[in-house]
């Protein structure tokens, strides 16, 4: 498959691929289950077969019903969410999406969080990462 990218999919896939991340598996009734404000069955169960298509998703039949698990791993997808939040509302900037959720999380960074953070950071610049 080639580079995987959250832009790609649709609010309702990337809604549909959160799940299966969630659960590991899902038949499309779990699916539509777990969905907010879900469309109905034959709209998910073709959001299913789409994602299968893309290749970000497989199936496998158990007894009567389709069972999909995401093909892209999670970490993957993870990255290419950042990726796009970056692009999308900090304009490629890593220092302003760090200042902003620092701000967001201002109180609920304790000072063993903020040690971890500043250490991370200090091993970033010694490596020249």
């Amino acid at each position: 498959m080639s580079k995987f990218s959250f832009r790609s999919l649709s609010r309702r896939e990337r809604e549909i691929m959160d799940i299966l991340y969630a659960k590991g598996e899902a038949s499309v009734s779990e699916t539509l289950d777990a969905m907010e404000s879900p469309p109905g069955y034959s709209a998910v169960r073709a959001m299913l077969r789409l994602l299968d298509e893309k290749g970000v998703i497989r199936h496998k039949q158990v007894g009567k019903k389709y069972v999909f698990t995401p093909v892209v791993k999670k970490e993957t997808a993870c990255h290419s969410a950042l990726r796009n939040l970056l692009a999308t509302f900090f304009n490629n900037s890593v220092e302003q999406t760090i200042t902003s959720l620092l701000e967001v999380e201002q109180g609920q960074l304790t000072d063993e969080d903020l040690d971890r953070l500043a250490s991370i950071i200090e091993s970033k610049r010694t490596k020249g990462e």
